[in-house]
C-alpha cells in the first residue's frame, strides 16, 4: 500500500509551501550582502590641485576632481553671486565667463580650468561701481526676483563681445556678414538664460541700451 496515499496537497498549499521556502533561502543571502556592504570600506576621494585667476585675483584649490567650477566658486571660494538654478546646464543662472567666453559653472569641472582667468558677477562691478550691464539692468527694472540676474548679465555682457567680434548666432541673416545688434539677435543669444519672472524685455531694453542704440 502506498504510504503516500493519504496525503492531500491543494494548490494554496503548495504556492505558500513554495513561498515559505523561497523566502527562507533568501533572507540569509540578504543578511550576508547587507554584512559586506557595511565592512567595505567607501573608496577615498581623488583629490587635485587647481591653480586659476577669479576676478583678478589667483587661487589654488585642492578639489575633489569631481568638483564643479560652480561649487568650487560658491563653497570654497564663498562667491555665491553664481547661482546653482537647475544643476544641469539648461537655465543659465550659473553663467560665469572664463578666458572670455562664457559658459555653465555647474557642466563644467574645476579642474578642466588650470590657469584660466575667470570672472563672476562679483568680478564686473559692485555697490559702489556698478559694470554698465548692472546699471542699465537696474534702469530697466531687468529683474524681479534676482535669482538669475547674476548670470543674465555675466551672458548679457558676453554676448555684446560676441557681437562685436563678429561671431554670428542662429538667427544671423548673413554668416559673412557683421552681425547687428537687434532684438532679435539678442534674444536668440540670451536664450540659454531663463527668466522665470518673464523681465525678458526689460532685458532686452537693457542690453541694447548699453550697446549704444536707445532702449
Amino acid at each position: 500500500m502506498n504510504q503516500f496515499s493519504d496525503i492531500k496537497i491543494t494548490r494554496r498549499n503548495l504556492l505558500i509551501a513554495g513561498a515559505v521556502s523561497t523566502t527562507a533561502m533568501a533572507v540569509p543571502s540578504v543578511a550576508g550582502a547587507q554584512t559586506s556592504m557595511e565592512t567595505t570600506p567607501s573608496p577615498s576621494p581623488v583629490t587635485s590641485s587647481v591653480s586659476f585667476k577669479v576676478n583678478g585675483e589667483v587661487h589654488k584649490l585642492d578639489l575633489d576632481t569631481r568638483t564643479t567650477l560652480l561649487d568650487a566658486l560658491r563653497e570654497h571660494l564663498q562667491l555665491n553671486g553664481t547661482k546653482k538654478g537647475c544643476d544641469h546646464g539648461q537655465c543659465g543662472a550659473c553663467t560665469v565667463i572664463v578666458d572670455g567666453r562664457r559658459i555653465n559653472s555647474c557642466l563644467s569641472l574645476a579642474v578642466m580650468h588650470e590657469g584660466a582667468n575667470i570672472t563672476t558677477i562679483e568680478g564686473l562691478g559692485n555697490v559702489n561701481k556698478l559694470h554698465p550691464m548692472q546699471a542699465a539692468f537696474v534702469k530697466h527694472d531687468g529683474y524681479q526676483c534676482g535669482y538669475c540676474t547674476p548670470g543674465q548679465i555675466c551672458s548679457a555682457v558676453s554676448v555684446l563681445e560676441e557681437i562685436k567680434q563678429g561671431i554670428p548666432s542662429h538667427v544671423s541673416g548673413d554668416l559673412n556678414a557683421s552681425p547687428k545688434i537687434t532684438a532679435e539677435e539678442i534674444r536668440e543669444r540670451m536664450s540659454g538664460n531663463i527668466c522665470r519672472c518673464g523681465a525678458y524685455s526689460n532685458i532686452v531694453d537693457a542690453i541694447t541700451e548699453v550697446a549704444g542704440r536707445p532702449a
